[in-house]
């Protein structure tokens, strides 16, 4: 099946767990390996298997994780099933301020894992560079952040062109999904359907980027998520990064923070079997409450989507953000200390402006 002249996206089957060892981010090749292996510690072959347990490791494009401050850390795992790791990410971050994106290349197109790193790493290494402050008010703040944040999507895109062989029939695609914050909000980008949610401890958690897919124009016209979201054409994204997308203007929306929460960025992969926002801060809840760190969030979310079946590859970057005016840094002693609402009324919903 093809919608605009691109080939809906499918998914491929393979067998494995997901590991939990802190990984360099990867390079473009398919071939490197951890320095010792995941399950025993032992060191590894040329070819990835151990020489002590004989368990073949996941090379770090297949697996890799990043945790750029205590309180933010990603995963980035091939899933049960695929043969390869089309999915990408990419953070930077200080004490206050974090760029994260996330990228999911579409299986049915030529080079998706190339093109979905490139455009990760284009568009954060552009975000983090650039960090307008407009002229003194949210609003215009927001308008400059807006602007960056259009320009880093046409960049990525441009960066998924550049990967992609000028003789390919089939062109690289990926969907993007970007998050900035700051000490007071949080700035958001997509196209395609990876998303972004924020889960507050004191209000209703939303998911804050709308799909650009034929399941969200389903919702839009009354049919109910959970029927939109199970139809055979609902992973069909109507916006790419790639050579053959036809429009590239990214959806914008901003969250002003009025207390603390977590951040959660992630691909289908996770979503698919967690999809409302109430569903998503569920599991953060009971994957906080016996160990709290960002790392083991992310781990734990994606051991979870593994457990499910792990049907795609599967991307979560988790962020545990302080209440406006505190030091993400002080996170670590914070977080985890209030229970997280997963009721969808519970408390005052966060307000999402659209850019």
């Amino acid at each position: 099946m093809k919608f605009l002249d691109r080939n809906a996206p499918g998914v491929e089957w393979s067998q494995d767990s997901p590991d939990t060892v802190s990984m360099a981010p990867p390079g473009q090749s398919t071939d490197v390996y951890p320095t010792a292996c995941p399950a025993c510690g032992g060191e590894l072959g040329v070819d990835g298997y151990c020489l002590v347990c004989g368990q073949k490791a996941k090379n770090l494009r297949e697996h890799y994780e990043t945790a750029p401050q205590p309180w933010l850390a990603g995963v980035c795992d091939i899933g049960a099933l695929h043969t390869r790791n089309e999915d990408a990410m990419a953070c930077q971050a200080d004490q206050t301020r974090a760029v994260i994106v996330v990228c999911d290349g579409v299986t049915t197109s030529d080079g998706s894992d190339v093109a979905s790193l490139a455009a990760a790493r284009t568009a954060c290494d552009l975000l983090w560079a650039d960090d307008p402050q407009g002229v003194g008010t949210a609003s215009s703040r927001t308008a400059a952040v807006n602007a960056v944040l259009t320009q880093a999507v046409t960049t990525a895109n441009q960066a998924v062109i550049d990967a992609t062989s000028e003789d390919s029939r089939n062109s690289a695609a990926t969907t993007i999904a970007i998050a900035v914050t700051d000490d007071k909000a949080i700035h958001c980008a997509n196209l395609g359907d990876s998303r972004v949610y924020w889960l507050p401890d004191a209000a209703a958690p939303c998911q804050i980027t709308k799909d650009h897919s034929l399941a969200q124009d389903g919702i839009d016209s009354g049919t109910g998520r959970a029927e939109a979201e199970s139809s055979i054409f609902a992973h069909t994204i109507t916006k790419w990064l790639g050579r053959d997308a036809t429009d590239v203007t990214p959806y914008l929306a901003v969250v002003e923070r009025d207390g603390p929460g977590w951040l959660l960025v992630c691909s289908d992969g996770l979503w698919n079997y967690a999809s409302e926002a109430a569903a998503v801060a569920a599991l953060v809840g009971q994957f906080t409450a016996a160990d709290p760190t960002p790392s083991h969030l992310a781990s734990a979310l994606v051991a979870w989507a593994n457990d499910q079946g792990g049907h795609d590859n599967i991307t979560v970057v988790c962020a545990r953000l302080t209440a406006p005016g505190a030091a993400a840094a002080d996170t670590a002693a914070a977080q985890g200390t209030t229970p997280l609402s997963t009721d969808p009324e519970a408390g005052e919903r966060p307000t999402v402006r659209l850019g």
